[in-house]
């Protein structure tokens, strides 16, 4: 018995060397590609990209924000301060012309972005190892689906507002899960924390307030002997989080007439604002996600343009251009690559798709323990998140499809991201050798599209 001990404990030992090792693998690997992004990419070619410089060089004369100015006069201004304060600072300290000092805070947003990126797979891993201590399993596990999200490295090489919900997020859900971990025994400081990133989060996309309602619908499903301190709590720090950052959504109504000001028609919400291919993709285009995932095919289809945006660059604006074909790269066989990326992606949107079972299952398991509680919270916070967006996408159709990104929505991928990790735990607590032939499967699947997540625009 006790040789079949040590045994058990050498092959124990070194399948856990074996994770860690790939785990800092990973990392590395990840590092390489967003630099390699700052090298290759120009975030002036991502989506919407002039708008949002001439948000940034408007931004210090605030009152001209309005839509003949730019048409991204309605998002809130967090992620504009930072390149603004750098494009005020060039111009008049150092004397430079408009177009260097673009340039100049263009370079600046890479850079920040980048430490963003690092910053929040930092918190997402302290959560991980609040909830479950020296688990390189589920840290490995949640690495590894996070880092084959193509969408992740085109939001953070993009100017992007999302990746400060990514950030401020992971940060939140950190605080969370210490929360958790303490039964809820708080004190003023963390709920002034907890609403300042409220409030920043309200500042940063309005895509974040898809993260606030789980916050306040957690509250059924937790255990009678937290609730009354956990209501006290959220009530505060939503009250401090108002405070931040209603200041600029009261700006929108007094000057749009709207809260939720847009640059877009609001149509109301009504399923036939888009035909039932929109919602059913049960036709022989939608087969195109396997064959040629690249606009303009899929017309307005919402499931095929968003998995094909997820894992790949359905719109042209990445890994390769769509827009011009005698500038392009790419453009004789980006199709049929991109093709066999979504077709390589399939295990994965399958772990990941497993994962909100794990969530449901947690939602509605009785006298809940830390780790049900946290799940729980993701698991409404992905089902806010999409069918906020899809209230969205109805409310305000667009019948080319140009509001159907990935990069819109990164945070509802990274919290399923979330869910599939503790399903490849569940997997590996029932089956080892079924848990590493998945992580097999995954690492070559992320060495499949690793072209696909470095910019050849």
């Amino acid at each position: 018995m006790k040789v079949v001990k040590m045994l058990n404990n050498k092959i124990l030992n070194n399948s856990e060397k074996i994770e860690k090792i790939l785990l800092y693998i990973f990392l590395l690997a990840a590092l390489f590609i967003l630099i390699y992004n700052i090298f290759n990419y120009d975030p002036a070619q991502g989506y919407d990209a002039d708008a949002h410089f001439l948000y940034v060089d408007i931004l210090p004369r605030i009152t001209n924000l309005l839509p003949e100015n730019t048409y991204e006069y309605f998002n809130p201004p967090l992620p504009y301060i930072f390149p603004s304060i750098v494009g005020t600072i060039c111009e008049r300290v150092f004397l430079e012309d408009f177009m260097t000092c673009r340039s100049l805070y263009i370079n600046f947003i890479q850079v920040l972005q980048f430490f963003m990126f690092i910053l929040s797979t930092y918190f997402y891993l302290k959560t991980l190892e609040l909830l479950k201590p020296k688990d390189i399993s589920l840290k490995l596990s949640f690495i590894i689906l996070l880092f084959l999200l193509t969408a992740n490295y085109k939001t953070f090489a993009m100017f992007r507002g999302e990746t400060y919900i990514v950030l401020l997020n992971s940060y939140l859900l950190y605080r969370f899960a210490t929360l958790v971990k303490n039964s809820f025994k708080w004190v003023p400081k963390d709920y002034i924390i907890f609403g300042l990133v409220i409030g920043l989060l309200a500042l940063s996309r309005q895509w974040a307030f898809l993260l606030f309602p789980p916050y306040f619908l957690i509250y059924i499903f937790l255990r009678k002997d937290i609730k009354l301190k956990y209501l006290k709590f959220i009530i505060y720090s939503f009250v401090l989080g108002f405070l931040v950052s209603s200041w600029w959504y009261f700006r929108l109504f007094i000057e749009f007439g709207s809260f939720t000001a847009f640059n877009m028609d609001n149509y109301g919400f009504n399923f036939s604002n888009y035909p039932f291919s929109f919602y059913f993709p049960f036709n022989t285009e939608a087969l195109l996600v396997f064959t040629q995932p690249i606009r303009s095919n899929f017309k307005n289809q919402f499931l095929p343009i968003l998995y094909s945006d997820l894992w790949g660059d359905y719109w042209g604006y990445f890994s390769f251009t769509s827009n011009s074909l005698d500038t392009g790269r790419n453009q004789l066989y980006i199709g049929d690559y991109l093709a066999r990326v979504n077709i390589v992606s399939l295990f994965a949107t399958f772990i990941l798709l497993a994962g909100l079972k794990i969530g449901f299952q947690a939602l509605f398991t009785k006298n809940k323990e830390d780790f049900e509680i946290f799940n729980s919270l993701v698991f409404l916070s992905v089902l806010s998140s999409f069918s906020g967006y899809l209230w969205f996408l109805i409310k305000y159709p667009s019948y080319n499809g140009n509001t159907i990104k990935a990069v819109y929505i990164i945070q509802l991928f990274h919290l399923m991201c979330l869910l599939g990790a503790f399903y490849m735990k569940k997997i590996k607590n029932s089956n080892q050798n079924i848990y590493y032939f998945f992580i097999v499967l995954l690492v070559l699947s992320f060495i499949h599209n690793f072209s696909s997540m470095l910019s050849h625009y």
